[in-house]
């Protein structure tokens, strides 16, 4: 099929600034003072937060702005990096800040209210290790508050402006801020199961670990219908007379007899949404199949085909290549990455949008999937089936035959994917043993695609991106809801070859999208801070391995580190301790790159049907190219960063519901085998004791400090080990054979102890699974 007629989009020069920083005055005679700086640092930084530009002060803004050119910006980057070495200012990608300042916009928690009465609110994610103590915000209440829209209130979630309060008492919160949107009330009520004993007396067996062990007395006259097992939610009502805090059952949220039971009490516990409103579902049901119109070309012809894993309901992305005849591209390939068009469906401001952005994602749990989009949309229209009619997103990318993308175009088209493969079952193609289905497509779908991932993968090689081994387990189900076994599926060529090409569009769309001066939402990921690769250093010298200072960060650094270590004792150790060095990636309207892909510029585009971001993408495409209807409507950066801190939020909750829902179905699957003795890897390490990971089935549980043996344990922050005074030592990476002392399958919770030897065990307290407070009085008893 002849390459369809489409923009020519050349190659992304530098970003450009959305708004000129204005001079201070006429070029001085010389290098600014340090003081000159720090101050419009500050002066820029809360000009931009109280106009809700999310805007950049880099080196580039600041010699601009003090009129530094030529040889004398090298003596400004010296000063910058003074400045950045004694901990003045802190660097994001090529951002500089005061060290912990806020964003303009913050998903903050309401955590109380001062002596006047005004509330407070700290920042939701906050490294206290590494920055201290998190800052404190007023929140100022609004003048005329909307008919009906609910007020903040103390253990709220928000999103809220804040900006430097310079009036503030040494004593006040050093910002002040406004909610700009109230994402949850909070939950004055306790998540738990009803156990009603033989003698009619029911107490509530909550669900969170941190409330685990806390007694909670149901009266017959306050159960309502809830029968036992139900999971409830109860109000506290007051104590008995033996001071057992007494409940009310507020709602009964479903039995723990079903099959979903376990991950329905993760939904309700993070106040996951996992119904849609009736305007959405209305809309997705009268939504119609897209027509080929105008703003389409029909590639229908194109032999597209969709990889995915075997149990995936919804396919969002196909993929096809070809060779490139263009004499400019000796041995060079054609690589398209077609992904569902989900804006033609879901409009911005629509119940659908609504709904979808107060999800954010989709959340994959082992039993269930809790979907961004109704079925209609996500499985159905707009999920690239084989051999129908589907709208797509699609970009060509001309690749060279060492991998190097040398340029790309976009289309909004029609496509119909050939076939619907899984990753096993392609590799297994192109291992030679083709199936009925993918037998026909060998010569002019698959192998291409394989000798064009071949190229882009040396390139890839070169990039060098963060190389960390990271198993991912699997955790499959019996009929009943129960866990059958645990497999960790093997990483095939197949995945990776996937992986590559969405990185390559995803790569692809922000670079069009800055080149268009298009406002977007960027997948960023910024370098490890001082502290951190200072920490990590510290403990690399420990067992003979020197990280080089002095010079610009890379992933090439840990990978070559990762490499020496590879296949010897501290393998595990080291790659555990080089990715708690790693920042958190986020979602952003400011681009400070992605340090782990190691790319300059990166938005996600490949998945609209599972992620906000994409389709916030989408739009923007289409409003740059003028693709039609679905077009980003008209937005501020500001609300831009709302929208980015919103998904980011949702995107930690539903990492913590998932990865708890993990936790319960294993405690439950391990509850039958209290005193079985396990090979566990040492995951971490507290003065509190020991995190251990199960070997076999990736269970995650604690060993008390005080059941390790008789003599005092010291920790060694540094060396993450503790040490006992005759040189026992329990050091993260170790493995040991540790023995299941107890199991809590509804809080997720598993304490263990190491097996052999003398052992003190002590039961789990206010859901701990360790007990700070039992290691102080043993201290204590050793003193006396």
């Amino acid at each position: 099929m002849p390459a369809p007629a489409a923009r020519t989009i050349s190659r992304p020069s530098r970003p450009t600034l959305t708004k000129k920083i204005r001079e201070l005055g006429s070029p001085p005679a010389a290098l600014p003072s340090r003081e000159d700086i720090l101050a419009f640092i500050a002066r820029e930084r809360e000009a931009m937060s109280r106009a809700g530009h999310a805007g950049k002060i880099g080196k580039r803004e600041i010699a601009r702005a003090f009129g530094v050119k030529g040889a004398d910006r090298i003596g400004l980057k010296r000063i910058l990096a003074e400045l950045e070495a004694e901990g003045a200012v802190e660097r994001r990608g090529k951002r500089l800040a005061k060290p912990g300042a806020l964003p303009a916009v913050v998903l903050a928690d309401i955590i109380g209210r001062d002596h006047d009465g005004e509330l407070i609110a700290a920042p939701a994610e906050w490294d206290s290790d590494e920055l201290g103590a998190p800052p404190r915000i007023r929140i100022s209440a609004p003048r005329r508050p909307r008919p009906g829209e609910p007020l903040p209130g103390v253990g709220d979630r928000a999103l809220v402006r804040a900006e430097p309060d310079h009036d503030a008492g040494p004593n006040d919160p050093p910002y002040a801020g406004r909610v700009v949107k109230l994402l949850s009330k909070a939950r004055a009520r306790v998540i738990g199961v009803l156990r009603v004993a033989a003698n009619g007396v029911a107490h509530i067996e909550p669900v969170e670990k941190k409330q685990a062990g806390r007694e909670l007395t149901i009266a017959a006259e306050d159960r309502g219908e809830a029968k036992d097992g139900d999971l409830v939610s109860v109000d506290l009502i007051g104590k008995t007379r033996l001071g057992a805090p007494r409940a009310r059952v507020r709602e009964t949220l479903g039995s723990l007899a079903t099959e979903k039971a376990i991950s329905m009490i993760a939904l309700r516990v993070h106040g996951v949404p996992d119904e849609f409103r009736a305007e959405a579902a209305a809309e997705a049901a009268a939504a119609l199949p897209a027509r080929l119109e105008s703003h389409r070309e029909d590639w229908r012809e194109l032999p597209l085909v969709t990889i995915d894993p075997p149990d995936a309901k919804d396919h969002d992305d196909a993929v096809f290549a070809e060779p490139d005849m263009a004499a400019d591209n000796p041995g060079g390939h054609i690589v398209t990455v077609a992904i569902a068009d989900v804006a033609y469906y879901v409009r911005p401001h629509s119940a659908l949008d609504k709904d979808a952005l107060e999800r954010g994602n989709s959340v994959y749990f082992p039993d269930r999937v809790v979907p961004m989009l109704p079925e209609r949309i996500s499985n159905d229209l707009c999920s690239l089936k084989p051999n129908e009619d589907r709208p797509a997103l699609a970009v060509r990318m001309r690749i060279s035959d060492k991998g190097h993308k040398i340029g790309h175009t976009f289309h909004r088209v029609m496509m119909r994917s050939k076939a619907k493969l899984n990753y096993a079952q392609a590799q297994e193609a192109l291992d030679g043993r083709p199936d009925e289905i993918c037998a026909p497509l060998m010569s002019g779908v698959l192998e291409p695609l394989f000798r064009a991932y071949k190229s882009a993968d040396q390139a890839r090689e070169l990039r060098a991106p963060l190389e960390l081994e990271l198993p991912e387990r699997k955790i499959l189900l019996k009929a009943d809801g129960t866990v059958d076994r645990i497999v960790v599926p093997p990483r095939l060529s197949t995945h990776r070859l996937i992986e590559e090409f969405m990185i390559l569009a995803n790569v692809a769309a922000a670079e069009v999208l800055e080149e268009n001066r298009q406002q977007l939402i960027y997948r960023a990921h910024d370098e490890p801070s001082r502290e951190k690769v200072a920490a990590l250093s510290e403990f690399l010298a420990t067992i003979g391995v020197k990280l080089a200072k002095g010079q610009v960060l890379r992933p090439s650094h840990f990978n070559v580190i990762l490499a020496r270590v590879r296949g010897k004792e501290h393998e595990n150790i080291v790659n555990e301790i080089i990715l708690r060095t790693q920042a958190q990636a986020e979602y952003t309207h400011e681009n400070y790159g992605h340090f782990g892909l190691n790319l300059r510029r990166y938005a996600h585009f490949t998945s609209p049907i599972r992620r906000y971001a994409d389709l916030v993408v989408h739009r923007a495409l289409i409003r740059a190219l003028n693709f039609g209807p679905g077009a980003m409507p008209d937005v501020s950066a500001g609300e831009l960063a709302e929208v980015a801190a919103r998904i980011s939020g949702a995107e930690r909750r539903a990492m913590a519901a998932e990865r708890e829902t993990i936790d319960r179905l294993i405690a439950a699957h391990l509850a039958e085998q209290i005193g079985a003795r396990f090979p566990a890897r040492i995951s971490g390490v507290t003065r509190a004791g020991l995190f251990v990971r199960l070997l076999d089935t990736g269970a995650d549980g604690f060993i008390p400090a005080a059941t390790l043996g008789r003599e005092f344990f010291r920790y060694d922050e540094a060396g993450h080990a503790l040490t006992s005074g005759s040189g026992e030592s329990f050091r993260l990476g170790d493995i040991i054979e540790a023995r299941l002392v107890e199991a809590t399958p509804i809080a997720g919770a598993l304490r263990f102890e190491v097996a052999g030897g003398s052992r003190r065990a002590a039961p789990m307290k206010s859901g701990r699974l360790s007990g700070r407070g039992r290691v102080e009085r043993a201290k204590q008893k050793r003193r006396k």
